[in-house]
């Protein structure tokens, strides 16, 4: 190790990678919060330090040179571990304070942060969650890239090398329209039933989707043209009576609050498993475990009101039968039926 000082910070590292990664000065510097002359002279100062350039300026376009290339992939690292390093004194303090960097995919975000959300407060005071929406594509890349602390979604998607703690079980239902022929039955939903129905599915990018169309292929079901970007628009659809679709349990009490949609259980019955991931070997690994088993409590709490979303217990369906059958008897001759 030089005992002699680096003739760069990393400061000026930061702004490279900031450049590097929105092949503009501008919005760099608008990242940085720092004016556009300042970032550029550090920039060029980090350049001539290194004696090679990392960008070819050229007007309003800026390009990594190939020498740039290998440079910022060391550099992007660099600057991760310089973030664990902080990362790991934190740790010696309170490790569940100040600001944890938490992705999670769409088809999780709307259903579960309002639950968990309350309990993380509730069981954390010190911590600040920022929660970044967005594709499990996106979110692996940012973790690795240390953008992220971590990210919670579906295993059943490449999620390639990460540390990881289950946090639930989410099981697929299926929603029809009133009158569907698909809508008639209350036991569990067979593949010899699906066969040849037509499913709206969402579109390309959403790893729900792959397990979706999995599952359908295997039934011999068709999917049906429309590809919808949000679980929303698929309910939406469905209730309209455009076809039939496969929702995670989670998604009802938003997706279904207006009893619109017709909902059984499935047989065999796909699911998918909600973890909490992040980088191997992140000195937050212990923090995080510690997050993940609030989490999963908080789910656990909301499991029965979910499974009575698809299970009416017995005594519910008994007494709306009574009352069904109590209504009939007092209703006009005419008016029975």
């Amino acid at each position: 190790m030089r005992a002699t000082p680096h003739p760069f910070t990393l400061r000026q590292l930061q702004y490279a990678l900031a450049v590097a990664e929105l092949k503009s000065f501008r919005r760099a510097a608008e990242r940085c919060h720092v004016s556009q002359p300042s970032l550029s002279a550090q920039v060029m100062q980090l350049e001539d330090h290194l004696g090679l350039r990392l960008f070819e300026r050229g007007g309003r376009r800026v390009l990594v040179t190939v020498a740039g290339e290998a440079v910022l992939a060391r550099l992007r690292r660099l600057l991760i571990e310089a973030d664990d390093l902080a990362d790991s004194a934190r740790q010696l303090g309170n490790p569940l304070s100040g600001t944890l960097r938490v992705g999670v995919i769409p088809t999780i975000s709307p259903y579960l942060l309002p639950d968990v959300v309350p309990a993380l407060r509730e069981n954390h005071p010190d911590l600040s969650a920022v929660w970044v929406e967005d594709k499990t594509e996106n979110l692996v890349a940012s973790l690795r890239e240390g953008k992220l602390d971590a990210a919670l979604l579906a295993l059943e998607a490449p999620v390639g090398d990460v540390e990881k703690e289950v946090v639930a079980e989410d099981p697929f239902v299926l929603a029809a329209p009133p009158g569907h022929a698909l809508a008639r039955g209350r036991a569990p939903a067979t593949p010899q039933e699906l066969r040849g129905a037509g499913f709206l599915l969402l579109d390309d990018g959403h790893c729900f989707r792959e397990q979706a169309l999995a599952y359908c292929s295997s039934a011999r079901a068709r999917e049906l043209d429309f590809r919808a970007t949000s679980l929303a628009t698929l309910s939406q659809m469905v209730a309209g009576g455009a076809g039939v679709t496969l929702l995670p349990r989670i998604a009802l009490p938003v997706e279904n609050r207006r009893s619109e949609l017709v909902v059984r259980r499935l047989s065999p019955e796909p699911h998918r498993t909600l973890a909490l991931v992040w980088r191997p070997r992140s000195p937050l690994g212990p923090a995080l475990r510690q997050l993940a088993h609030t989490l999963r409590e908080a789910c656990e709490r909301s499991e029965p009101r979910l499974r009575r979303l698809v299970e009416p217990d017995e005594a519910q369906r008994g007494q709306g039968s009574a009352a069904s059958r109590t209504e009939r008897k007092r209703a006009p001759r005419g008016q029975r039926g």
